[in-house]
């Protein structure tokens, strides 16, 4: 037996390990996660903005490839640290968990607590220079290689290396993301907009100045009214039904709360969170108090404006929220985020503060705009009749959800234990059976799809659920949908959506996400959903050794991997194949690289950016098509063909 002591031991050291697992700190290396490294520098600016002393950051897109960021707010220290003995600013970028942002006496609020993200983005890094402006003067230090010093210092300090104002201080980042580690270096200037609009609009009176010196373009970001003008953006394609976005803020305790919102004919809600400007996807305590003071307020002016009569029963809360959109930003000294990702606020003092700046705010907004209130308080009782109305209907089309017809589409897997399950969700009975061959018959269930799913934006319940192939999944998930949805009575414990590589393949998954999105988001939000990532490629290459020539083969995933593949191997590629559907590869193929749980690629579906979600689903699944050919006119020239 090979023998297993402290030699098998591996430890990184410094950054090494940020660099061997890179997704454990940005998310991906792909696109999403080149950004983040933008974020996570931007944030120190902004953090310097919440404490009071910055008012203006400029990103400048480099011709060279390069990202430069410079805030005007206190300068990185650049003193000796106390106990590493090397310059503060180089503790900063250089060693992990290292920040102002632990002990509280720097930063009061800040979204950033680990400590980790300059260090990161300097790790994933060919080259990043800092320069420190404090005191009059100009401080630079240089790393390249993924964080390794290459400035001398001078006494253990670094140089000097010019002159400024004594008021002009600040801290200015260069940075070139390293491109053996991402799939693409190259940044886009639309997704950086976005994003600073979004920072923006929840830091109220923060100038930022964005150059793309790519195309030659400028654009300043500065929103004076904060959130109140992020819901009327929200909104400018909907069709609001009042007048006035309602703003609301307040204090209780520590805890400084801002809220906005406005009604629109829409049949969903979208509640946006954000904690020290962190979007908290999944919600947590802020959203229970605003959701819960909402449908109290509300049912209590029902009341007394005698829109509800004595014997009506109560607005429920799905009444009230039909239509809105909402922000809810609040600062938090000391707040707890439920797992890594920080998708979700678990204080409790949170609720209690959300819950009494509404009551008292809106209240009190309220008693001023009672046209207003009516408004909203009409759009609830439309929902309630709705709702009355349509009770009978689902609970008819639900029972059908039971039949032998509904289910038969599922090839089932034998073990009954959810956490062990999975179903494929495939286009087509081709597609279908050849899954069903190649599965493991005790764990893994196939549902194939016959044709394209409804388009259920701006679809209610009651309309989707005469959809065929929706039905079959609601059945097959064992969940229920709606109000009578039970996350806990899901037979599996992963749904994988496995379509083929292309057009009709992109678009089945788009529609299957939307359905997801709008009407199980438990599903998302619980970490259920993935997408079966089948190769793209079988590559057959000759390896020449010292007795002779051996073909051997590889499967490679997207085109990436493929440029990659051809760069670093000395063998001579004989044939490369192009697969697009499913039905190209046979069992054993299709078991060795997309089922087999120890072999194979899922991405599990997450939402980092409600907003970002909501809109970019509102743009390209709903029928207003002037704001569609917008967006898919900007994103075309991202995109690659294969042809």
């Amino acid at each position: 037996m090979e023998q297993y002591n402290g030699s098998q031991i591996v430890v990184l050291e410094g950054l090494e390990a940020v660099r061997k697992r890179p997704g454990m700190y940005i998310g991906s290396t792909g696109t999403r996660g080149l950004h983040h490294l933008i974020w996570e520098i931007l944030d120190n600016g902004i953090d310097e903005h919440l404490a009071g002393f910055c008012n203006h950051i400029d990103i400048i897109l480099k011709k060279d490839g390069g990202l430069m960021i410079k805030d005007n707010g206190r300068g990185v220290p650049v003193d000796m640290h106390p106990t590493k003995k090397i310059p503060t600013v180089r503790v900063v970028y250089t060693i992990l968990h290292a920040g102002g942002k632990f002990g509280g006496s720097v930063y009061k609020v800040s979204g950033g607590l680990h400590g980790v993200g300059a260090s990161v983005v300097n790790a994933l890094s060919s080259k990043m220079i800092v320069e420190v402006r404090r005191n009059g003067e100009v401080y630079r230090d240089e790393y390249k290689n993924g964080g390794v010093p290459v400035t001398e210092l001078v006494n253990g300090l670094l140089p000097v290396v010019g002159k400024c104002n004594k008021s002009d201080t600040g801290t200015t980042v260069t940075f070139y993301p390293d491109e053996t580690i991402f799939e693409t270096t190259e940044f886009k200037a639309e997704t950086i907009k976005k994003k600073l609009k979004e920072i923006a609009f929840l830091n109220k009176n923060l100038e930022i100045r964005f150059v793309d010196e790519m195309s030659g373009t400028e654009r300043i970001y500065c929103e004076e009214f904060g959130i109140k003008s992020f819901v009327s953006y929200l909104v400018r394609d909907m069709i609001p039904i009042h007048d006035e976005v309602v703003y609301a803020e307040g204090t209780s305790g520590d805890i400084e709360v801002e809220l906005a919102f406005q009604y629109t004919n829409s049949y969903s809600e979208q509640i946006n969170a954000y904690c020290n400007r962190i979007n908290v996807v999944d919600g947590g305590t802020l959203v229970t108090g605003f959701k819960m003071a909402l449908t109290r307020v509300m049912n209590q002016y029902a009341r007394e404006l005698g829109v509800l009569k004595d014997k009506d029963e109560n607005f429920d809360g799905k009444d009230i929220r039909n239509g809105l959109v909402a922000i809810i930003s609040i600062k938090h000294p000391d707040p707890q985020f439920e797992g890594q990702t920080k998708t979700k606020l678990g204080n409790t003092d949170a609720k209690s503060a959300v819950d009494e700046v509404f009551t008292a705010e809106v209240q009190r907004y309220f008693d001023k705009n009672v046209e207003q209130l009516k408004k909203i308080l009409d759009n609830s009782m439309k929902s309630y009749n709705a709702r009355k109305a349509g009770d009978k209907a689902r609970t008819a089309v639900l029972k059908q959800l039971n039949d032998v017809d509904t289910r038969s589409k599922l090839a089932s897997c034998s073990s009954k234990k959810p956490e062990e399950c999975e179903v494929y969700i495939v286009e087509g009975d081709s597609a279908g059976g050849t899954v069903k061959t190649a599965r493991n018959r005790k764990t893994q269930a196939v549902l194939p799809l016959r044709g394209k799913i409804l388009n259920v934006e701006k679809a209610t319940l009651e309309k989707i659920l005469v959809n065929n192939e929706i039905k079959s999944m609601i059945a097959s998930f064992g969940c229920g949908i709606g109000d009578e949805f039970d996350i806990t009575k899901l037979r599996f414990d992963k749904i994988i959506i496995l379509t083929d590589a292309d057009v009709d393949g992109a678009h089945i998954s788009t529609l299957l996400l939307t359905f997801f999105y709008r009407f199980m988001p438990e599903l998302i939000n619980e970490g259920k959903i993935y997408r079966g990532l089948p190769p793209l490629y079988k590559v057959e290459y000759e390896v020449t050794g010292k007795a002779k020539k051996k073909k051997e083969s590889t499967y490679i995933f997207n085109d990436f991997e493929l440029e990659k593949f051809r760069k670093i191997t000395e063998n001579k590629i004989l044939n490369i194949q192009r697969y697009k559907g499913l039905g190209e590869m046979d069992a054993d193929q299709l078991w060795e690289t997309t089922l087999n749980p120890e072999t194979r690629i899922l991405a599990q579906v997450s939402i980092s950016d409600t907003v970002e979600a909501d809109e970019i689903t509102t743009t390209l699944m709903s029928s207003n098509v002037p704001p569609r050919r917008e967006f898919i006119m900007e994103e075309a020239k991202y995109a690659k063909l294969d042809i």
